[in-house]
């Protein structure tokens, strides 16, 4: 997954560590430390991979969630219509019903703490994640690592979100998304964005055509070793150009 990593960019471009006492694990206590702060959003999003996003492009995200602006009711939607499981559905109903929960005692709240549950449990939390239902927002001594991420519904952690993201279109969204993306990263092939944000092909086709008819990215772009063309942040051709001069 082609993204800007806070471990590269502390650590430098090596794997992870196993040794806990690398420097570079300074990252993980950033990320526990900031849990529930409201510094930026965390949560398993993009490939159901750990992801890090601005709170100003938070939005933009939700905007193109499952979520249409009632949390107590869309879940039920979605449910009755086949598209989320019984099991994402006992879990957030759980935190719907508690309030902020650690794992242990969601497994518990949401009756999915059997072993053989613990599979479907976790999909759960990946998918009401993917989807911007739940979050971690704290860390816990519980379990038997005595760590456990704390969850909340997001509509409860941030309430004015839902109102942030109702004037954004799906398109609009996407073009803001993928403005910031190309802002990071440089250049990207069609095929490595759909992996990353999961769009539909046309959907992500119109955006990248407006990004280019905006002047924003430069289309079939050659690069060494890169089996198809890219899309490219024109401005960063532009000046490599210059500098060639």
């Amino acid at each position: 997954m082609i993204l800007p990593s806070l471990w590269t960019a502390v650590a430098g471009d090596r794997p992870v560590a196993d040794q806990h006492d690398d420097p570079g694990h300074i990252t993980w206590g950033w990320k526990d430390q900031l849990l529930g702060k409201k510094v930026w959003y965390y949560a398993r999003i993009l490939c159901r991979r750990n992801t890090i996003i601005s709170l100003r492009l938070l939005p933009c995200f939700y905007a193109l969630s499952p979520n249409y602006g009632d949390p107590e009711q869309d879940y039920l939607d979605q449910y009755q219509n086949g598209t989320l499981t019984l099991e994402s559905k006992l879990v957030y109903e759980a935190l719907l019903r508690e309030g902020p929960l650690d794992t242990i005692s969601l497994r518990k709240a949401a009756r999915l703490s059997s072993p053989e549950s613990t599979s479907r449990f976790n999909r759960a939390l990946d998918t009401l994640q993917m989807e911007l239902k739940i979050l971690p927002v704290g860390v816990a001594q519980a379990g038997a690592w005595r760590y456990a991420f704390i969850y909340d519904l997001v509509h409860r952690h941030f309430p004015e979100l839902i109102e942030q993201s109702r004037p954004i279109s799906e398109n609009q969204a996407r073009y803001e998304i993928l403005v910031n993306y190309f802002e990071s990263i440089g250049a990207a092939s069609f095929s490595e964005i759909q992996r990353i944000f999961r769009w539909g092909k046309s959907e992500l086709q119109g955006a990248l055509q407006q990004l280019v008819r905006d002047n924003h990215l430069l289309p079939e772009v050659e690069l060494q070793n890169q089996k198809e063309p890219v899309y490219a942040l024109n401005k960063l051709l532009e000046t490599r150009e210059k500098e060639a001069f």
